[in-house]
């Protein structure tokens, strides 16, 4: 599939109301120009969805977002999670079809960290739809054969346009926040809840590696030109090591285990311009002149990333990593038994 031929497919068949199922982030979605009204009715029809019921929309970028909403106060939470796999609800500017809208005026905006979808929606220069490609009250599609199937022929008719992408990764459809008030207020639970810009739920490991990939989406650029230093701080049994696995996921290394009899492990990556991982965990370190013998230093290279359990325990260390690398602080905390909270923190810019 040549992707700019697929683009060009999808902006026709936009440009004269079609709808269209292509992959996002996290599920199937069922797309057309959310500022067309018939597009949308259409839409409406295929999902059996109850009129009244509002349904987000895809921006391309920030300045695509105020254009639709009203940010007012929000902008550096918007910054702190966008992109990524958040529904955000704000006061519509009204610049889409209103029964895309809540009956309190509200829009639905996201805003992913998926090339095709944010390239489409550039390119055709309007907000699209985003709503999942399922019949109301049913489960999301990881495969289009599966949405298909359970369309009968008359709606399937109403689709134009099939973008397939294969399988799809089981994520979660994304988490809805609603920040039209004066406080964040979670709609719906996906796999990331943030609980502020800067803190997160998790109650599952599968949720804390999910947290782990957001991080790595969020900080790792296509061109890596320092390195990335990850320090998780918290009590044992807290879920440091299930956060470094999630890190591995991401870089496509599944055989991350905890360095017990060594200070760290070494693995080579081939993934983005990443091409080492250092996991390291500092946990039997009693002086902090044993620092000067680790040579954790040494990996202080671009396209590398460093992953430091209890690295609050760093010292002088940690002065090096922050002179020369981007430092991203973890604490995760005990919130129940089953519950953590992480607060993450970026300490250097650059």
């Amino acid at each position: 599939m040549d992707e700019n031929d697929e683009l060009q497919r999808c902006i026709n068949v936009l440009r004269v109301g079609g709808l269209i199922v292509a992959p996002s982030d996290t599920v199937y979605g069922l797309l057309c120009d959310a500022t067309n009204s018939d597009a949308v009715k259409k839409l409406i029809e295929i999902k059996n969805r109850p009129w009244g019921k509002p349904i987000s929309v895809f921006v391309a970028d920030f300045s695509m977002l105020e254009d639709c909403v009203e940010v007012e106060d929000h902008k550096k939470v918007l910054s702190s999670l966008l992109p990524g796999p958040f529904t955000v609800v704000l006061p519509s500017k009204k610049k889409v079809v209103s029964l895309l809208e809540s009956e309190r005026g509200t829009l639905g905006v996201r805003l992913p960290k998926y090339d095709f979808v944010t390239k489409l929606v550039a390119l055709y220069g309007k907000p699209l739809t985003a709503t999942s490609a399922n019949i109301s009250g049913r489960p999301p599609h990881y495969e289009v054969k599966g949405f298909l199937d359970e369309l009968p022929l008359g709606k399937k008719k109403l689709i134009a346009h099939v973008v397939d992408f294969g399988k799809l990764p089981h994520n979660k459809p994304s988490t809805i926040i609603d920040l039209s008030g004066s406080s964040l207020k979670l709609l719906r639970r996906g796999d990331i809840v943030p609980v502020s810009q800067v803190q997160f739920i998790t109650e599952t490991p599968h949720e804390t590696k999910k947290i782990a990939h957001y991080v790595m989406e969020k900080y790792i650029s296509h061109s890596v030109s320092l390195p990335l230093v990850v320090i998780l701080k918290g009590e044992m049994g807290v879920g440091k090591t299930v956060f470094a696995k999630g890190i591995g996921e991401y870089l496509s290394v599944d055989n991350i285990v905890s360095p017990t009899f060594v200070i760290y492990y070494e693995y080579e990556v081939r993934k983005e311009n990443v091409t080492k991982l250092i996991h390291a965990d500092l946990f039997h370190i009693e002086e902090e002149e044993e620092f000067s013998h680790l040579g954790l230093e040494n990996y202080l290279n671009k396209n590398t990333v460093l992953c430091i359990e209890w690295g609050e325990k760093s010292g002088t260390l940690f002065t090096a990593l922050k002179k020369k690398a981007k430092v991203i602080y973890i604490e995760m905390e005990y919130e129940s038994e089953n519950k953590r909270i992480l607060t993450i923190k970026e300490l250097c810019k650059y």
